[in-house]
């Protein structure tokens, strides 16, 4: 695989970007090596400034569930273009992707618009603190909710054990009102929440983690956390970053049947441009500003180029046997993979939910961070580099979930699992 302009291009990109990228998995850190420059995506493929041509299971970390340059996406994007790319004003754009949201996702009453899945979790855990007049949350070891300062934390090894920041930069009084639990621990944060009896806000968590690779929730996790915050005053926040719109319309909370108070969302509803949410119950929701005293703000939120994009992801996503395909997809993938493992003898779990899917290299099934934690990260890497070379661009961490889109079509997967049945092949030879 010719590699030479990408390589003269991340020459240039360290000398004025840190690390070169703007983004840290960009810079292929966990599987080494240089990054390829993509100029280019098309359905289910994207291009290389090399002119490489990949089977693309990342669809930019989630958000292109219909492909690369969609057509209806991308027409309605040069209408929109030609009126205006940002008023700093309302549009009736932000009303119609309100209403969509609202209706198809089961918590939510009212709906506020940001950039980012960043500024949504820090936003709603703002609002949680306010609404309960509480100051410490908690949150799950390996779970990622944005670099917000007080979300940059990990756990001690005991459950009283305050939290430490896990970035230079965080102060330590930003940390120690972050709580940390085991993922799929039900008993775990039943203690936390007794060590700190009517100092909790809120409870944030992917209801399927897919931060440190995708990890379901047991049976009866959610339930759990519900009747767990209910009985405490505390609130439930679901961040659906990822699974919003991605593991079923109404996102994981309409797939699990649990409602929580507030939910954060982006990727999809932005159909590939920069877009954050959160929503929840009216009650909750009028305490933020100008309606309440809780503030947030932000020049470009709701602009209409995201707006529209969102409308017209949605409104595809919304056509009868949508889901139906995608499942479709992802179990085909799954089962090939899942063959292709069992001829090569190489130990992996196959983890997935709905068209969310990891690879572990491991024998442990995928129930917490320390489980997948045990992955065999050196493995992983020869893995992707044997999948790059035959064209096929996976998540380039161990721990990130490969996303399957409607652009996948049956040839692909059936080139994807061959090219996975050959990777496997290398790593025992």
């Amino acid at each position: 695989m010719n590699q030479e302009h990408s390589k003269q291009l991340f020459k240039e990109a360290q000398q004025y970007i840190p690390g070169g990228v703007n983004s840290p998995a960009r810079a292929f850190k966990a599987v080494g090596g240089t990054p390829p420059f993509m100029v280019k995506g098309e359905g289910s493929k994207i291009f290389d400034a090399d002119n490489n041509e990949y089977i693309d299971f990342v669809c930019s970390w989630g958000p292109l569930i219909l492909g690369h340059t969609h057509p209806q996406v991308v027409a309605a994007l040069k209408r929109v273009t030609e009126l205006g790319t940002s008023f700093g004003a309302p549009t009736e754009l932000e009303i119609t992707l309100a209403k969509m949201v609202c209706d198809a996702v089961p918590s939510i009453e009212m709906v506020r618009f940001v950039n980012s899945g960043t500024e949504a979790t820090m936003s709603a855990l703002r609002l949680a603190r306010a609404f309960t007049g509480r100051d410490k949350i908690i949150k799950f070891d390996g779970g990622y909710h944005g670099h917000a300062d007080g979300l940059l934390v990990k756990g001690g090894s005991g459950m009283a054990t305050l939290s430490i920041p896990d970035s230079p930069g965080v102060p330590a009084s930003y940390a120690e009102n972050t709580l940390v639990a085991p993922y799929n621990d039900i008993k775990a944060v039943e203690q936390l929440f007794r060590q700190h009896e009517g100092n909790i806000a809120a409870v944030i968590i992917e209801p399927v983690a897919a931060n440190m690779g995708v990890v379901p929730p047991q049976p009866g996790f959610l339930a759990g956390l519900r009747q767990l915050t209910e009985r405490t005053g505390a609130l439930l926040i679901f961040d659906e970053v990822i699974t919003g719109f991605r593991v079923a319309y109404g996102g994981a909370q309409a797939l699990y049947g649990i409602n929580p108070d507030l939910t954060c969302l982006g990727k999809i509803i932005g159909g590939g441009l920069p877009v954050g949410a959160y929503g929840g119950k009216r009650q909750i929701m009028e305490k933020m500003a100008p309606t309440g005293s809780v503030y947030q703000a932000g020049t470009l939120s709701g602009n209409p180029l995201a707006m529209t994009a969102g409308i017209t992801t949605l409104s595809a996503l919304g056509q009868p046997g949508v889901y139906e395909q995608l499942e479709k997809t992802a179990r085909r993938l799954e089962e090939g993979i899942a063959r292709a493992a069992a001829a090569t003898g190489v130990e992996v779990n196959i983890s997935r939910v709905a068209s969310l899917l990891t690879i572990f290299f491991t024998g442990n099934a995928a129930l917490n961070y320390q489980a997948v934690a045990a992955s065999d990260t050196v493995r992983f890497g020869r893995f992707f580099w044997q999948l790059l070379e035959q064209g096929i661009y996976w998540p380039p961490s161990q721990f990130e979930a490969a996303f399957i889109s409607l652009a996948h079509s049956e040839k692909d997967i059936e080139t994807t699992v061959a090219a996975i049945s050959t990777a496997f092949k290398s790593l025992t030879a």
